[in-house]
């Protein structure tokens, strides 16, 4: 109704393309209406200065506020987002027009996330991200999200999986399909995300265009266009859910829990687990490493990841700093300016789990996880047999019809073994050495599978590092510059 209101204007703009004006009517003849063409005018000026590692930058940008993405929205609340898009940086004018997006969600816990009303620098290294984005010219897209949290007043849970996934894919298309109209190059969008938003980051990536998808994005009216995205920057990522439990348990099921017992007998089953699951993967190693097992998982992080970290960590430390932590970490090793250790030295180091037994499908189906896989107005089901078995003591239980495909549409790995030809190409993924959030092997296994078929991955690990952390902020923003071929 509100674009028929907008009739009596379209005859004095009849240079103005039909679905950016809104009009219905032409020359008396019947015309289809965009309701997905973004409007360029609606913007607000804004202004902010932004800390960067060399000074303080001011930037001036158009904002762009709660753009609904699709034509049928559930809720235009968490199916809007914003888009800023510099114009001047320390007073010097800016073309954005042809610049990198970053695509940038704020999802923790597969919870929603909303960019209505919401406080101008959340999110933290998420936030931080965006400025630095800003500084180098580069077009900021933040899109908002349903989650697992939502619940309608009839009780049912409308953000469930996949809804977060498939919300990220109808903002990409929204993108796309103004390529244009919308500021900055939508063939150069990265996206970027942190814990369950860092595994939604991977999967949009991995899963670009596919039909999987289709039925979901036509009930909501999403554009008919591309959803793969060119880049992307998972940071800390929660996912391969249905094997997480074993993964944590490999890798974390010998450390305390911070209080209370573990589930000993569990944690060895999960454990013994992810032996056939890993074998099953098929992948190799980085550098000529051969094919990662359980058996040599451990000493592929430490020789890839772990003690590079290390060895970045300690060089950079001043001497005197370098000997007081060398001297309070015997286990360390410090050889010709290099750190070396082992796999148990170092879980002796990162000390207490974050989670317990199971870590994500938990028995008594409370964990954000169980949550996700929610169905109507059921607020959480088990989605491994091994959960669910455990907790109905039914050694025959079966999981629910629809879960295997859902299970599916949320995790990269599956898309990756699918071999996704339209997945992006460029990888930035990064977690901290201290993360009991999940298995290190997650960030291992994403990496190795995306390297084994032949995408460029920059991957690396930030040493004592908790969950969530961004500790080279900067190398991110430029090399987002880097991949995208922008000059600025």
């Amino acid at each position: 109704m509100q674009r028929r209101a907008m009739l009596k204007g379209c005859a004095a703009a009849v240079a103005v393309p039909l679905f950016a004006a809104g009009c219905d009517v032409l020359d008396g003849s019947a015309q289809a209406v965009d309701e997905l063409a973004f409007d360029p005018g609606a913007f607000t000026m804004e202004t902010k200065t932004v800390a960067t590692f060399e000074r303080d930058r001011k930037v001036t940008y158009r904002f762009y506020e709660s753009v609904v993405y699709v034509a049928k929205p559930v809720d235009k609340a968490y199916q809007s987002l914003n888009i800023s898009v510099p114009t001047e940086i320390d007073g010097a004018a800016v073309d954005a027009s042809k610049a990198p997006i970053l695509l940038s969600n704020s999802v923790g816990g597969y919870l929603s996330s909303s960019v209505t009303n919401r406080p101008p620098d959340d999110g933290g290294d998420r936030a931080r991200n965006r400025d630095l984005a800003l500084t180098a010219g580069y077009v900021v897209v933040e899109p908002g999200v349903r989650g697992r949290d939502l619940v309608a007043p009839d009780g049912t849970y409308f953000g469930v999986a996949p809804a977060a996934i498939v919300d990220l894919k109808a903002a990409v298309r929204y993108l796309r399909h103004n390529t244009g109209r919308v500021p900055g190059d939508t063939d150069r969008i990265v996206a970027t995300g942190v814990s369950a938003g860092g595994a939604l980051t991977a999967l949009l990536a991995v899963s670009g265009d596919s039909r999987m998808y289709d039925r979901y994005l036509a009930e909501l009216g999403a554009a008919d266009a591309s959803d793969a995205v060119f880049a992307a920057a998972p940071y800390c990522p929660v996912t391969d859910l249905e094997h997480a439990d074993m993964a944590y348990e490999w890798n974390w099921g010998a450390n305390p829990l911070r209080s209370g017992e573990l589930d000993a007998a569990a944690s060895r089953e999960l454990s013994s687990a992810f032996t056939d699951y890993q074998a099953s993967l098929g992948l190799q190693g980085r550098n000529g490493f051969g094919p990662l097992t359980s058996g040599n998982y451990g000493d592929y992080l430490v020789r890839t990841y772990l003690e590079p970290a290390a060895t970045a960590y300690l060089t950079a430390l001043p001497d005197a700093d370098r000997s007081s932590y060398l001297a309070a970490n015997t286990w360390i090793t410090w050889a010709g300016d290099r750190a070396e250790f082992t796999w148990p030295g170092f879980l002796a180091h990162v000390g207490a789990r974050q989670k317990g037994v199971p870590a994500f499908d938990a028995f008594d189906l409370s964990s954000p996880e169980n949550n996700e896989f929610g169905l109507g107005t059921v607020k959480a089901r088990h989605f491994t047999p091994f959960s669910l078995r455990r907790a109905t003591g039914d050694p025959g239980a079966q999981l629910d019809s629809d879960l295997p495909e859902k299970i599916s549409l949320m995790n990269p790995m599956f898309f990756l073994q699918q071999r996704n030809s339209t997945r992006a190409k460029h990888w930035w993924i990064r977690v901290g050495t201290k993360d009991t959030d999940a298995s290190l092997t997650i960030v291992g296994n994403l990496a190795a599978s995306l390297e084994n078929l032949g995408d460029a991955v920059d991957a690396a690990m930030y040493w004592d590092a908790g969950h969530g952390s961004n500790e080279d902020p900067a190398d991110f923003i430029a090399w987002i510059g880097k991949v995208t071929g922008y000059a600025g």
